[in-house]
């Protein structure tokens, strides 16, 4: 969508005036939403996941941990952020490919499910259960010997860092001998991101339910939880069509019946960030300058890519823009406007000849589907411009979730260092010696200017 619009129940000049911008808006009301949607699908046996990921805010995660959302943390921090909100153990798995000893313990401590993605991640973690005698239960991820479909971003099928390979596990049989301490009870897999097609998921599903049941055959657990993955997508740019939920629930229901059927001790989930947060956001940017370059017109606004890098592209070879709307100003006749931010670089383009309308120093842009892999995702402190201000609006009114780096603040996390630094050397006061010591030619005048 681009032009002109107003979107929900949402003071967007309000929330500039009192909060500042650039700033991320979300709308509970629209996480909540996206929950319901999701449930309506996969009915209310199978867990839904929130991959915090797509968004760590701690009060996003609140709402959607009221709606019925588990959480999916792959840090510390973001570990620490579900716990904070009285997320129980049962509720939280921990996965990524690249956990620290200091993690892994955190979640033995906590008596959280680990996802295990290397023999040498599970020998690990049998090293750290046994020093604190203690089980810990986990689940095999598991890199497909089979490609997903429909994909943005193929996970699963190739070579990967993410997951033990399905044919290694074929080979490497009695895993729950080698680490007695780890508690195998279940299977992860993930075939990808972005996906748009029901028939795509429904399939990619029916090849994970299938394979898990293979798995925990050949390494002799007892099969408690398949988690299936997700990459539910949501249409970004024209001519993109939202997922077909309708068609997904059809194909879905009858999948998950059967396998529970077949299987009545094991629950079954999904996992779901940008379906989830996605749609909430709005990426609020004011224009600070209009001009025109050889024919084109463009709007500096105060914030870019450096808050939003995905509007550049998310992987594409061409530039495609996310939705954008003029939130508050005058407007006007409709044109071409290339929208940028206040980045030393090029390749600071929000939207790229963007039907808006008149653009004029002050006006309110917003960016939609801003709520998945925005701010953290994006590079905040280049130019050391910092992170910007998060905002949640429920039933019209507007809270402060995060606050906007300052100056300040950046350079408070700084230290300058301790070690003595050489005297200045100035035209004054130099002598060929010193100069010499100091590494720097004296006929080199330049140097002294």
């Amino acid at each position: 969508m681009t032009g002109r619009a107003a979107y929900g129940a949402v003071d967007y000049r309000a929330i500039a005036e009192e909060f500042g911008t650039p700033c991320y808006v979300y709308r509970a009301e629209e996480l909540e939403r996206s929950f319901r949607e999701a449930r309506r699908v996969v009915g209310d046996a199978t867990r839904i996941y929130y991959s915090l990921k797509s968004n760590p805010n701690l009060s996003v995660y609140a709402v959607l941990r009221g709606a019925g959302a588990m959480a999916e943390v792959s840090s510390l921090a973001e570990l620490r952020t579900v716990l904070a909100c009285g997320t129980g153990p049962d509720d939280i798995l921990f996965l990524g490919p690249g956990k620290s000893r200091r993690e892994i313990v955190a979640c033995l401590e906590a008596g959280v499910r680990l996802v295990v993605e290397s023999l040498d991640e599970l020998d690990l973690i049998e090293w750290e259960a046994t020093r604190l005698g203690t089980t810990c239960r986990a689940l095999l991820r598991v890199n497909p010997g089979f490609r997903g479909k429909g994909s943005g971003l193929t996970m699963g099928g190739a070579p990967r860092q993410f997951g033990i390979d399905q044919a290694q596990l074929e080979h490497f049989l009695g895993l729950g001998e080698r680490a007695p301490h780890v508690r195998l009870e279940g299977v992860h897999a993930y075939m990808g991101t972005r996906i748009l097609a029901a028939d795509a998921i429904v399939e990619n599903t029916r090849a994970i339910l299938s394979l898990a049941e293979s798995v925990a055959r050949a390494q002799r657990f007892d099969l408690a939880i398949v988690d299936v993955g997700g990459g539910w997508g949501v249409p970004y740019f024209e001519n993109e069509t939202p997922l077909d939920l309708d068609a997904l629930r059809a194909g879905m229901r009858p999948l998950l019946d059967d396998f529970a059927r077949r299987n009545a001790d094991t629950v079954t989930a999904i996992e779901l960030g940008r379906f989830l947060s996605g749609p909430a956001g709005t990426y609020v940017t004011r224009v600070r300058y209009v001009k025109t370059s050889v024919g084109q017109s463009f709007a500096i606004a105060d914030g870019g890519t450096n808050h939003h890098m995905a509007a550049v592209g998310i992987g594409s070879f061409v530039k495609r823009n996310f939705p954008v709307a003029l939130l508050d100003g005058e407007g006007g006749e409709n044109g071409e406007w290339t929208v940028t931010g206040p980045l030393c670089t090029p390749n600071d383009v929000l939207v790229k000849a963007a039907v808006l309308p008149r653009l004029r120093p002050g006006d309110l842009l917003g960016v939609r589907m801003s709520g998945a892999y925005g701010a953290s995702a994006s590079p905040g402190m280049f130019l050391s411009h910092g992170y910007p201000a998060e905002v949640l609006v429920r039933d019209g009114r507007a809270e402060l979730i995060a606050e906007a780096d300052t100056p300040e603040r950046i350079l408070g996390r700084q230290r300058l260092v301790s070690i003595a630094m050489p005297p200045p050397i100035t035209a004054r006061h130099a002598d060929a010696e010193s100069i010499g010591r100091a590494g720097i030619h004296p006929t080199a005048p330049e140097v002294l200017s």
